[in-house]
Parts: structure tokens; sequence; C-alpha cells
């Protein structure tokens, strides 16, 4: 094969469907770290008086609230960042279902980001029954009874929202769904930190969310490398 014909093979392999030509510069990233300055509020065990047979499973493990987690160096955990502005590769929403358990009377996952159309798949663990509510305001108010040993189900959420979840049983029980329409997104764990990998070249708003200390967001322009971004939330008094 001689050098023409190699390079018009080459170029229909670049531009069959699934290959993407990189544009200048490539694609790029960004990372960061989430942090609290300030006193994080003192964690009390949660009162599961109303359900003996979780006083009997936290007897010796005392299940605290979720609401403000922090670690080494005043890392916050459960803060959602994001992509609010810029996204513009519109991708499907992933076939894989995103997995929310009821197991030791709380929710396994206290924050859960997913996409928006992307199918949820609920369970119950536990040998107690649950009722896993999601107080939703754009999207479909719904809830639902889970008896222990009954199959997990699915469901999906149509728009863009951050959903505060309870169980109606269980008064403690609290959670939060985030539903977004961008692919491009992380919750922070224990160290804080996140990372948006594989950003086109753009501008973009990256937001992060918590649910005590509301949104910040800042702008960022992608050339192809590698950026940093940290975001700080302050401690209520």
């Amino acid at each position: 094969m001689n050098a023409a014909k190699a390079s018009v093979v080459v170029l229909a392999i670049l531009c069959a469907p699934g290959w993407v030509l990189a544009g200048p510069g490539g694609s790029g990233s960004v990372s960061g770290r989430v942090t609290l300055s300030g006193t994080a509020p003192k964690s009390k065990p949660l009162d599961l008086s109303k359900e003996p047979d979780c006083v009997k499973m936290h007897a010796s493990d005392p299940l605290l609230p979720e609401s403000v987690v922090t670690g080494s160096g005043n890392s916050l955990r459960n803060v959602v960042v994001y992509i609010s502005s810029g996204d513009s590769e519109n991708l499907p929403a992933p076939a894989v279902p995103v997995s929310y358990d009821q197991q030791g009377c709380h929710y396994t996952t206290h924050v859960l980001a997913f996409r928006v159309g992307q199918e949820v798949r609920i369970s119950n663990s536990d040998p107690i029954s649950h009722n896993i509510h999601p107080i939703a305001k754009v999207n479909r108010e719904w809830n639902k009874i889970q008896l222990p040993g009954v199959p997990p189900f699915t469901y999906a959420f149509e728009r863009e929202e951050i959903i505060p979840i309870k169980c109606n049983i269980h008064p403690w029980m609290q959670g939060y769904f985030v539903v977004l329409r961008t692919s491009h997104f992380a919750v922070t764990g224990e160290d804080g930190r996140f990372s948006l990998p594989n950003l086109p070249p753009g501008h973009y708003v990256i937001t992060a969310w918590h649910e005590m200390y509301g949104t910040q967001s800042k702008e960022i322009n992608i050339t192809g490398e590698s950026q940093s971004l940290d975001f700080s939330f302050t401690a209520k008094p």
C-alpha cells in the first residue's frame, strides 16, 4: 500500500462513528479540594428509639448525622462538584443504574449524584421495612414502602434537580439525589478531593454544592491542560 492510500485508510478509521478528532490542545481536566473554614458542628448520635431493631444494630456503633462530615485538614465530604454551564457534549445517560441501599437503618450513600434519565436501583438490605420518599419539586414526588427481602426497584428522573430523600418510617434517615444534565461531576469523599477529567476546550462554570452551606461557582477556561480549582465553605456559627 502506497503512502497516499495509507493516509486515506487512516483518515477513514479516525472519522468512523465512535472516534473523536481532538481539537487544538485536546481535552483537559479540573481537580481540587473542598474544605470547611471554621469549626464543624459537633455530631451527636441520632435518636433511634422509635425503632428498637435499629437501637440493637447500633448498640456499640452509634449512628451519626452526615449533614457535615469533615476529615483531615478540614476537608469536607459529600460536596457535589459539577459543570453548571459550558458543557455542550449532551452525552446519553448511562445504561447502567446507580445503586442506593438502605442498610443499618440509614442510607449507605448519603449524597448520590447521577444523570437525568439514568436509573436508580433502590434496595432494602435491612430486616425491617423502610419507606423511601424523594421530596421532588421539579420532578414527580413519590414514596414507596420496601418490605424486608423484597427485590430492588428502579426509577429514573426526567429533570435536573437536587432532591432531599427521607424515610417516612424512620425520621432520622435523610439523604439526597443530585440529578444532573452534565456528565462531568464528582462527589467528595473523606479527603475532600474531586476530579473532572476529559473536558473539551472551552469556558466552564464549575459549581460546588453542599446541603448545609449552599453553592459556590467559579469560572475556568480549559485549553487542553490540567488545572487546579479549590473551594472553601464557611462553617455556620
